[in-house]
């Protein structure tokens, strides 16, 4: 759940380190991850360049490299002090080993990347980090004076901060009055998608109805949605309390993972919500999620935005906001709705479609600049060709991101693949041609 999302509307093997470790309470650190061929003084003759320049690691540890099986990478940590001298050494490294060097930290150093998650596990070090919401409520939130309602939002909140990747999502017993909530946005909304949302959503709406239990009576749980959309996609769910900085919601993404919310909105507006709850999730975004293109898409977005500078974080999440939030699309003559936060408000997916709003053509490049508005319907909305258009549009914006390398998605081991070397672009192309392989050895069987 993103936290530009707030709205008013109607293995086995050897077992990966948590290496790419920022630590908050030391932040006077710089990090650096680099890698050797597993070589007798091949460690000694690297760590002496750091000692010949009277740099002091404070931390090191290593693990066998999973791009090359010759290779070992070290992750160290070194005074931040020291950061001139580091240059140098990392310079010194560039040349004189066959492997790759990065320098990782999160603060805002020149020419150094941001953190990024590189194994689905490394998303559960900051899906707790919300910004606002959780089990603390604004002044102004409907269920602000109601202590039966800032209880079960803490419920809910420790539901999410106790969850880790692989567990199984803690089923919820939703209470008469949040199943009477749902039934009323589930109701209203339902009249609307035959006419109003495009052929994918109204396509896997009621396989969820079938196999999700999405009723009027009765919330869906997140576990059982997650196993569907993973079988349909390899999308999953994750419980999250609240709202996620923008950096770490798309980072997410990239994994084909969705942190949803689990608790619903006060029953005094059922129509109404400041933030996204589950009405939002399971009924706006969910239904897309199973669709491959469209999943795709989403998690184009997400690999773009991994190791981007803010600034281009800032402008992925105005790109999200104008498409996985708010995006129209063509579907023959007509414009249909996609975005989730249409697809989960009764007024603004009627509004979306009439005279009244300014529609313009999806262009990431200009998109990205867009501003908008938070508590009112939008003024403007961005339409797509199509989901693959759409995905190859941010493709070639992705690429004007400046980052040192391009990322890959490795779905068998659910990891973020750097792509920085010969090596690693030789193991792309291998995987490529096997692939192309099988597609040549299918079409001669068509023949």
């Amino acid at each position: 759940m993103d936290a530009s999302f707030r709205k008013t509307n109607g293995e086995t093997g050897i077992q990966e380190s948590m290496y790419l470790e920022e630590l908050s309470n030391t932040t006077q650190v710089v990090s650096c991850i680099f890698s050797l061929k597993e070589e007798v003084g091949a460690l000694a003759k690297t760590l002496r360049l750091f000692e010949e320049k009277g740099i002091n690691l404070t931390h090191i540890e290593s693990r066998p490299s999973r791009l090359n099986k010759e290779d070992y990478e070290f992750f160290i940590n070194v005074d931040a002090t020291c950061s001139k001298e580091l240059d140098e050494v990392i310079a010194s490294l560039k040349t004189q080993i066959s492997g790759h060097v990065h320098e990782l930290s999160r603060n805002k150093a020149k020419d150094t990347v941001p953190w990024f998650p590189r194994d689905i596990q490394d998303l559960d070090r900051f899906a707790n980090q919300i910004l606002s919401y959780g089990s603390e409520l604004d002044s102004d939130h409907p269920g602000f004076t109601d202590p039966v309602y800032r209880v079960r939002r803490k419920e809910f909140a420790d539901i999410a901060y106790n969850y880790r990747h692989g567990q199984v999502i803690p089923k919820v017993e939703y209470t008469k009055e949040e199943k009477a909530t749902w039934g009323t946005v589930f109701r209203e909304l339902k009249t609307l998608y035959p006419t109003h949302a495009c052929r994918e959503h109204n396509h896997v709406f009621p396989l969820l109805e079938k196999y999700c239990g999405y009723r009027e009576d009765n919330i869906p749980q997140l576990e059982d949605i997650s196993r569907f959309l993973q079988s349909c996609t390899g999308f999953r769910l994750r419980p999250v309390a609240g709202l996620l900085s923008s950096r770490d919601f798309l980072a997410g993404l990239a994994f084909r993972v969705f942190h949803s919310t689990q608790y619903i909105r006060h029953s005094s507006k059922p129509m109404y919500t400041p933030e996204p709850d589950i009405c939002h999730e399971l009924l706006g975004h969910v239904p897309l999620f199973a669709d491959p293109r469209f999943a795709q898409f989403s998690q184009e977005i997400g690999l773009a935005s991994l190791g981007a500078p803010d600034e281009y974080i800032e402008k992925l999440a105005t790109v999200y906001w104008f498409t996985v939030e708010f995006g129209l699309c063509k579907q023959g003559s007509e414009i249909k709705a996609y975005g989730a936060g249409l697809l989960s408000s009764f007024g603004e997916l009627q509004y979306c479609l009439t005279n009244k709003p300014e529609i313009q053509p999806f262009e990431p490049e200009k998109t990205a600049l867009q501003t908008y508005p938070i508590t009112e319907f939008q003024p403007i909305y961005f339409v797509a060709e199509s989901f693959e258009g759409a995905k190859e549009k941010v493709r070639k914006f992705a690429a004007t991101i400046p980052r040192p390398f391009s990322v890959r998605y490795n779905p068998y081991t659910h990891s973020i693949e750097v792509l920085d070397s010969m090596q690693q672009l030789k193991n792309l192309a291998d995987s490529i041609n096997g692939e192309m392989g099988i597609l040549s050895n299918a079409l001669k069987k068509m023949e």
